[in-house]
């Protein structure tokens, strides 16, 4: 699928929520300079420390990007990392890899034993997710970048909404909020809704990751088609007031991060292969493919997943989901 976003761009796969805000966050960042640097946060202790750390390849680079999601409607829940993707620079600038990690992948968290890997960030917030999607991938995690999902209303509300497609009527009993077959138009409240639900939908959480691209795209399509000034500089500043970053990333690595992502020739996405859904006691969760994980994720430190794509085809599309 070919898709126009500066020069041309493919978009294959799942995920990608956090990954399109950093890029929207960087491209204004960018163009004005260190205008918003400010209101960035940033967090000392984010990057673990402990020994053990994959090794850095020099090989491109790679960010840990989440949506963090405080619910005002589930409050003593907290902060959940409810959206996980490990995020691929190629070396020669050309490419870069959305890779999503399924929030109930049940993997080993380190001091916590196998569990979800969403547990991760509750139990020990970045630097132990960092450590657990290091542990899964065996791929040297550089940066971490968070989106606190209540930004979206403020981001979408400021572009005065996006447009997404969905496929078949469905209901979520959750916002009890039905949507229609057909194209829809978003408000930054029903954006919100539209990428939480995951009730009623086939493929649950996978699912879910599929809205939240379809989102994404919406979202990214709206913001560099605005060319309205007020709009723009309403959306940077809800997305910075959103987004929180390690402590070694500055106004510069925020910059070249901006100038990768909109040079890039290629932006990709895909979703870290998954064997079934299951249950752990009273818990559903997805099992990863072990030999899947292992193939792609050796393709990511070996800065190859052009091959990997080649081999395995693409994913979902973006234009029109459940």
């Amino acid at each position: 699928m070919l898709r126009k976003w500066g020069r041309r761009r493919l978009a294959i796969g799942c995920g990608g929520l956090a990954l399109g805000i950093a890029m929207l966050l960087g491209g204004g960042l960018y163009l004005l300079q260190r205008a918003y640097d400010g209101e960035v946060k940033r967090i000392s202790g984010a990057l673990p420390t402990a020994a053990g750390r994959p090794s850095s390849t020099g090989r491109g680079e790679n960010w840990l990007l989440i949506g963090s999601d405080r619910r005002a409607d589930m409050p003593s829940m907290g902060a959940r990392a409810d959206t996980i993707m490990l995020v691929h620079m190629s070396g020669s600038g050309e490419r870069v890899s959305v890779i999503a990690i399924p929030r109930d992948g049940w993997v080993p968290v380190p001091g916590h034993g196998t569990t979800k890997i969403n547990a991760a960030f509750a139990y020990g917030g970045p630097a132990l997710l960092i450590r657990t999607v290091e542990q899964l991938t065996r791929v040297r995690v550089d940066h971490y970048a968070a989106l606190d999902f209540r930004g979206f209303v403020e981001m979408t509300d400021a572009l005065g909404g996006v447009d997404v497609t969905i496929t078949k009527r469905t209901h979520d009993p959750m916002h009890d909020r039905t949507w229609e077959a057909g194209r829809q138009h978003l408000n930054g409240t029903e954006a919100l809704d539209f990428v939480r639900q995951r009730w009623n939908l086939p493929g649950g959480d996978l699912d879910r990751i599929k809205r939240q691209q379809a989102f994404l795209h919406a979202l990214a399509d709206k913001a560099l088609d605005t060319r309205n000034p007020i709009k723009i500089d309403r959306f940077i500043r809800a997305a910075t007031r959103s987004v929180t970053v390690d402590g070694s990333v500055t106004a510069g690595t925020l910059r070249g991060l901006a100038r990768r992502l909109l040079e890039t020739s290629l932006l990709e996405y895909l979703t870290a292969p998954v064997e079934k859904t299951d249950e752990r006691g009273d818990q559903s969760v997805v099992l990863l493919d072990e030999n899947g994980v292992r193939a792609l994720f050796t393709a990511v430190r070996e800065d190859r997943v052009g091959d990997y794509v080649a081999r395995n085809g693409a994913a979902n599309t973006v234009d029109a989901v459940r």
